[in-house]
């Protein structure tokens, strides 16, 4: 297929990642509240706790409920990535210091826009092509692509905590290509994550693309 009626895409580590990295903005905020860690520490910290953490969807609960259960999920990624640093507790009031850096990623400050990004778009729009986003990322997401004037260029947005799946899982694609009314078929995926992004939209029926990129989110 020369050119897709829809692509969509992956947000965090496709669009935008994070400036410097999550250890520098978790170890900067940390500073405030009395507790020393190295950058490169809280990285590999991080990125363990991530990737062993369970899938950020809540098929069973009230929408009502999501955002506070997304909150929940990220602190625990954020006490674990501190306990295996043996630094947990030397927090007096990690609440506070989690929900600083928690509503921190809900602003455009920690992002960056990757160089070919609006390129990207801008060349994608003048051929027609609609635009969708689907991640694995939280309901900040919404707040997150206003900050960064991304909102009005896609015409959907699909996250795992509204679906109640997350990638690798087909049904977050599809439900996706129901809102362009699209077939799998006509449809691209591109993503930062070979099993997530690539492995899942192939399962789906859609054409995976994989973009390598550097660093991590949160």
């Amino acid at each position: 297929m020369s050119k897709p009626r829809v692509i969509f895409l992956d947000a965090v580590g496709t669009l935008f990642g994070v400036k410097g990295s999550v250890g520098q903005v978790y170890s900067d905020f940390a500073k405030r509240f009395g507790v020393v860690a190295a950058v490169n520490d809280v990285d590999r910290a991080f990125y363990k706790s991530f990737k062993t953490a369970p899938a950020m969807a809540f098929p069973t609960a009230p929408k009502t409920d999501v955002p506070h259960l997304e909150y929940l999920w990220w602190k625990k990624v954020a006490q674990q990535t501190f306990a295996r640093l043996e630094l947990l507790p030397k927090f007096t009031d990690f609440e506070t210091f989690f929900t600083e850096v928690y509503q921190h990623f809900a602003t455009a400050d920690p992002w960056l826009l990757y160089p070919d990004t609006m390129s990207s778009i801008a060349r994608w729009q003048r051929q027609d092509i609609e635009l969708g986003i689907i991640s694995n990322f939280d309901s900040r997401l919404h707040s997150v692509l206003t900050a960064l004037d991304l909102i009005g260029k896609f015409q959907s947005v699909t996250i795992s905590t509204e679906v109640g799946v997350a990638k690798p899982d087909s049904l977050i694609f599809i439900t996706a290509l129901q809102k362009h009314q699209a077939a799998a078929t006509e449809a691209w995926h591109i993503g930062d994550s070979y099993d997530e992004d690539f492995l899942g939209a192939q399962s789906a029926g859609l054409k995976g693309i994989w973009i390598k990129r550097q660093g991590l989110y949160a």
